[in-house]
């Protein structure tokens, strides 16, 4: 897609079986007033959009750093509060398999959390905030600081 508009089509009925489709997607959410525990909400496709923004921006980075690695994955968690109603707090746990040293771990980061097109419109609407670990091949896990040296 050349063009920067995005578009889907939603669509419900009285029992709260609901759907939205873009491009060649029909995602079913719960349209219902009470949040069910089959299909996602409203709010699971936000947390959804959130992680596949940065996994996203993971395979972005990756050609034009480059960087090396074999899986990432991201846990999404958002706190919504109930009045008025809205998502205070959005966090994820970057895990990327790679053998790259930290600081080029904390590039790729720093990349993702300056360009991602969802989290540059959450972070100005609540407390955005995100950690990545590194899975080496010898099956250690490191927490890459995010922070680079000279502004620690």
């Amino acid at each position: 897609m050349t063009d920067n508009r995005y578009t889907a089509h939603g669509e419900t009925a009285p029992t709260g079986r609901a759907y939205v489709t873009t491009l060649a997607a029909t995602i079913p959410f719960d349209g219902s007033r009470t949040m069910g525990d089959e299909v996602p909400g409203p709010a699971h496709l936000l947390a959804s959009a959130l992680a596949a923004c940065v996994l996203k921006n993971v395979e972005r980075f990756s050609h034009l750093l480059p960087f090396e690695y074999s899986r990432a994955t991201a846990d999404i968690e958002l706190e919504r509060q109930d009045s008025p109603p809205r998502i205070v707090r959005a966090s994820y746990r970057l895990v990327i398999h790679t053998d790259e040293p930290a600081a080029r771990c904390r590039l790729l980061h720093k990349n993702i959390t300056k360009f991602g097109t969802i989290s540059n419109t959450l972070a100005p609407a609540c407390a955005l905030s995100g950690s990545m670990h590194a899975r080496r091949s010898s099956g250690d896990i490191a927490e890459i600081d995010s922070t680079p040296p000279d502004e620690a």
